[in-house]
């Protein structure tokens, strides 16, 4: 079996259209023995399900898709894996143990505000590491660093001293636009001043990481409306579409009777971070 991964700096790229490179995995028995990233040389949402069958993949696993290319995929004969985020071993390694569930349903019901699932972008789309993925929030500041590329290790943490996220652990620094929106506001902002190899730790309020939990962005729907969905338990998360076809992620918080409650907030709204952040490289 051969498995690829839409890729940028070992992350699961969100955006199977401008995909620029793809990671490779051969697996055998269910083990993954060998990985490689190739190039999509510039192609077209059009072109990459052609450029997927040339080098004979089985399955694809990328973030947010359209509906031609999952026809194109579909025609090529690869199974598609949508709405995955974060780490891309990570993401294969969830696939193959079965624990990865494809974004393969819109989410298309109104909440009870009158707002649909696609106002909820601002509270829980947070995609990169689980400690410090991008907002998509473009917050200004000053800084030498600010607009510049930096390569940052980095460990997160909670106040009773629980990990959550470290770029250590996975060998494999994080790249990003210092002052884009790549990343959470009290991040940017430390980085924004650091020198190459200074090492600083900062603690983050909820207003400076993933904000606090938005009530809204708890909603119940019927089991029946999501195909699949009988043995979710709560705890679980899993990917659902907005009505763009964009992924998001939601915790089952609660199961009564025919009806399942989903949490679209970020899992780590509402709490003070800490991060101990080095700067490894600014170009």
């Amino acid at each position: 079996m051969r498995i690829a991964a839409t890729y940028d700096n070992g992350e699961i790229f969100q955006h199977f259209g401008r995909t620029e490179t793809f990671k490779v995995y051969e697996v055998e028995e269910g083990n993954i023995v060998s990985s490689e990233v190739i190039g999509s040389n510039g192609s077209g949402h059009g072109a990459l399900a052609g450029l997927l069958a040339d080098h004979q993949i089985d399955v694809l696993i990328c973030g947010g898709i359209g509906g031609g290319a999952q026809e194109a995929l579909a025609d090529a004969g690869i199974e598609l894996c949508a709405g995955a985020q974060g780490d891309v071993d990570l993401a294969v390694e969830a696939y193959l143990r079965g624990e990865l569930i494809s974004a393969g349903v819109t989410c298309d019901h109104h909440h009870g505000d009158g707002e649909d699932c696609g106002s909820h972008g601002d509270g829980h789309t947070c995609g990169g590491h689980e400690g410090c993925g991008g907002c998509g929030h473009h917050h200004t500041m000053e800084g030498k660093n600010v607009g510049k590329t930096c390569s940052v290790h980095y460990k997160g943490t909670l106040n009773d001293g629980t990990q959550f996220d470290s770029s250590y652990d996975r060998g494999e620094t994080l790249e990003f636009v210092c002052g884009a929106g790549m990343m959470i506001p009290g991040f940017d902002r430390a980085v924004a001043n650091m020198e190459v190899g200074q090492v600083m730790d900062v603690h983050l309020m909820p207003e400076e990481a993933y904000g606090f939990a938005d009530p809204n962005a708890v909603f119940t729907i019927e089991a029946a409306q999501l195909p699949g969905s009988e043995d979710l338990k709560v705890g679980e998360q899993v990917y659902l579409s907005d009505q763009t076809g964009q992924p998001f992620v939601v915790t089952v918080a609660a199961r009564e009777g025919e009806t399942i409650t989903f949490d679209a907030n970020h899992e780590l709204a509402g709490k003070e971070l800490n991060f101990r952040i080095e700067l490894v490289e600014v170009k």
